[in-house]
């Protein structure tokens, strides 16, 4: 198979790989460079477990090849925190209890990160129409909603 050269930015470095082009975008941040927070669930971008963010945008990575996301930027969930210093949405989660498995964690707090730079004072029925595109088999949902409250409550406090 021919490869082809692609240049990216991942989590704020650039990165310069030769990739096949049938290979999944969601395989090659795992695989190829070891970003293993990128969960793959349904492969058919039902689930939302492979969300990234793609130029700022919430998108499944199970959806596109890697060689789409030449000249582009992706950020993943390990670009968020750190176990010392969480994101605001991370430490949400974890006061809230809003993760049990955490197989569905990462596309969440991908899907999250935008809608709450975009809304920092989501209703709680925002707050569901933003989750609505990805699942869980665990949480019953209201433990995610209520850390979204939250975190949107330090996203508020932060800015002022």
């Amino acid at each position: 198979m021919n490869k082809h050269a692609i240049q990216l930015t991942i989590n704020g470095t650039q990165t310069k790989a030769e990739v096949e082009a049938r290979l999944l975008l969601s395989d090659f941040l795992r695989h190829d460079l070891g970003l293993t927070g990128t969960h793959v669930g349904c492969e058919h971008g039902v689930c939302g477990a492979c969300t990234i963010l793609f130029d700022g945008d919430p998108v499944r990575s199970c959806l596109m090849f890697a060689v789409q996301a030449d000249g582009h930027a992706i950020q993943t969930v390990e670009a968020l925190g750190t176990p010392e210093n969480l994101h605001p949405i991370q430490a949400a989660f974890h006061e809230a209890h809003g993760l049990q498995c955490g197989f569905c964690t990462p596309g969440f707090l991908m899907t999250l990160v935008p809608f709450l730079e975009q809304n920092p004072n989501p209703t709680e029925e925002e707050i569901r129409a933003a989750i609505s595109g990805n699942l869980c088999r665990c949480t019953g949902y209201q433990h995610i909603v209520d850390a979204v409250k939250i975190a949107a409550t330090n996203y508020t406090n932060d800015t002022n």
